[in-house]
C-alpha cells in the first residue's frame, strides 16, 4: 500500500514547458510515473517529447482530465501565478494537487487553501518536494533512486531532510514519503499524512521531520498521544538556531519559548515518540524499531 498516491496514480503537470517542469517531468517519467498530460494554454494541442514519451500539453486541468483520466497535478507555475493555477485545478476537481513552487505569498497561498475547503481536492504544499511512493509513482521533484519500496512512511517539513533520511534508510525503504513543505500555510499537514499512514496496512513505522516555528508539531504529539499506535520516531531541525535570527523556512519563526525545537522535542517524547538530535541518529532508532 502507499497513501495519497500509487501505481495507477494518472499525472498531470500544470507549468510542464518550463525549465523546471520539464526537467523534472522528464526524471518522473524515468523513475515509472504515469504523466498522461500538461497544461500550458499558449501551447495547446501541442506534444512534448521526453526521451521517446510523447506527452499532450492542454489548453485546461478540466480537459487534461476529461481527455486523459488524470486525477494527480502536480504544479511548477512561477509564483504569480500559481495561485490561478491551483483554483483552476480545484475548480476542476482533480484529486490531489502538488504545489512544488516556491516564493507564492502567504495571501495567495490561504487564499487557494481556504478555496479547496470541502472540495474533492487535496492539496500538498507549496514550496515542497511532492511525493513518492517508490516503485510506483513519484509526484514532484524527490530523487526516485536513493530508496526502494518499503515498510516506513515518512512526513517532512524539509526537502533536504526528506532525502536524507530516505538515503539512510533505504535499505528498510519506504511507503510513501511525503514533503509537506516549511511554509506558514500549507495543505496537507503532519496530521492528515500521520493519519493516513495509522490506516495503511503496510506502513509498520513512521518518521516525522519537522522544525522551528509555529506550533504544528505540538500538534502532531497530541495527535499521536490520541490516535496513533504505530510507532513513530522524530527530528526537529534547528536546534542549533541561534535566538531571535529568522531562519530558512517562512514559517521557521520562534517566539518566545512556542516553537523552540526543545519544545517541539519534548511535547513529541511525551506523546511517547522518540526524537533523534541528528538526522542520523533518528534513522538508528528507526533501525531499531523495524530492524534491519
Amino acid at each position: 500500500m502507499s497513501i495519497f498516491l500509487n501505481e495507477n496514480s494518472k499525472v498531470i503537470v500544470q507549468g510542464m514547458t518550463g525549465s523546471e517542469g520539464s526537467k523534472h517531468t522528464q526524471r518522473m517519467l524515468a523513475s515509472g510515473t504515469a504523466i498522461v498530460g500538461g497544461v500550458n494554454p499558449r501551447k495547446a494541442g501541442t506534444t512534448v517529447d521526453f526521451d521517446g514519451a510523447s506527452v499532450p500539453v492542454f489548453g485546461g486541468v478540466a480537459e487534461a482530465m476529461k481527455e486523459t483520466g488524470a486525477d494527480v497535478s502536480v504544479i511548477f507555475v512561477p509564483p504569480p501565478f500559481a495561485k490561478a493555477a491551483v483554483i483552476e485545478a480545484v475548480d476542476a476537481g482533480i484529486g490531489l494537487a502538488v504545489v512544488i513552487t516556491e516564493g507564492i505569498p502567504v495571501h495567495d497561498s490561504t487564499y487557494f487553501w481556504a478555496h479547496a475547503q470541502g472540495s474533492s481536492t487535496r492539496i500538498i504544499g507549496p514550496n515542497c518536494p511532492g511525493l513518492i511512493s517508490p516503485g510506483r509513482s513519484n509526484a514532484g521533484i524527490i530523487p526516485a533512486n536513493i530508496t526502494q519500496e518499503g515498510r516506513i512512511g515518512l512526513v517532512s517539513k524539509s526537502g533536504t531532510l526528506t532525502y536524507q533520511m530516505m538515503y539512510e534508510l533505504r535499505d528498510i525503504g519506504f511507503s510513501t514519503a511525503i514533503g509537506i513543505g516549511g511554509d506558514p500555510v500549507i495543505g496537507t499537514t503532519h496530521i492528515d499524512a500521520l493519519q493516513a499512514f495509522q490506516e495503511d496496512p503496510e506502513t509498520e513505522a513512521i518518521v516525522m521531520i519537522g522544525e522551528i516555528g509555529g506550533d504544528a508539531e505540538e500538534r502532531a504529539a497530541d495527535y499521536i498521544k490520541a490516535n496513533v499506535t504505530k510507532p513513530v520516531v522524530g527530528y526537529v531541525a534547528g536546534f542549533t538556531a541561534p535566538e531571535g535570527k529568522t531562519m530558512g523556512h517562512a514559517g521557521a519563526i520562534v517566539s518566545g519559548s512556542a516553537g523552540t525545537a526543545q519544545a517541539k522535542k519534548e511535547a513529541l517524547e511525551a506523546a511517547g515518540v522518540r526524537v533523534g538530535k541528528t538526522p542520523s541518529e533518528t534513522a538508528r532508532l528507526m533501525r531499531e524499531i523495524v530492524g534491519g
